[in-house]
């Protein structure tokens, strides 16, 4: 079987994100880190294959959760890597100007402060490893909060993310210790919000694909 998955290259330098985040730790998160999702990704679906030709499935439950953890590991790094620009932070602003995430992020949250502060505060509390996550909601065309258990456990199904924090301990460990709060606090200072941006009218695009009425 072909390799499926390649770890995208970085969107700009090591040290592009200091100092809200380390160079040392973006080397070590990307290149280490994500690679290993994109590998495991990689030789799980070798795995799944071999167990087909075989018809073998006794090992079939932890073929499939090792499948969902390394691809959900692989697709919400790729997406915080785009998430994040060393010119960022302040509010959201639409590339042309306009504020179409601004006003959607005021009428599900109440205003873009609770907002943050309800991811924030997701993101920090994550129990172990997790991201906190703003996702475009497909139902109702709302955006929500996700708080992801590992990476993909505790999510609405169709959710799109938009905007993730890490808060997995390698994100941040070397630079801020066992302050999870701290560093996601100083998140918000790198936030790329026209690629927040770009992502929410794509999700509201791909919407109408995702629920067909019979």
């Amino acid at each position: 079987m072909s390799t499926l998955y390649t770890l995208p290259e970085l969107p700009y330098d090591y040290v592009a994100l200091e100092p809200v985040i380390s160079g040392e730790i973006i080397e070590l998160h990307h290149d280490k880190h994500h690679a290993a999702y994109v590998k495991g990704a990689n030789d799980t679906l070798e795995q799944l294959a071999e167990a087909r030709d075989k018809e073998n499935w006794g090992g079939i439950n932890g073929l499939e959760k090792s499948l969902a953890f390394h691809l959900s590991g692989h697709i919400l790094h790729s997406i915080y890597w785009q998430n994040m620009t060393g010119d960022g932070g302040g509010e959201p602003l639409d590339k042309d100007g306009t504020g179409e995430l601004a006003d959607a992020i005021a009428e599900s949250f109440g205003s873009f402060a609770k907002f943050k502060a309800q991811l924030s505060k997701a993101a920090a509390t994550t129990q172990g490893s997790g991201w906190g996550v703003l996702a475009y909601e497909p139902v109702t065309g709302r955006l929500i909060v996700e708080q992801i258990y590992d990476h993909q456990g505790n999510v609405g199904q169709g959710s799109v993310p938009i905007l993730v924090f890490d808060a997995w301990e390698h994100a941040f460990y070397l630079q801020y210790r066992n302050q999870k709060v701290d560093f996601v606090e100083a998140m918000w200072r790198v936030v790329n919000w026209q690629d927040v941006a770009a992502r929410y009218t794509a999700a509201k695009e791909r919407a109408n694909n995702l629920l067909l009425a019979p």
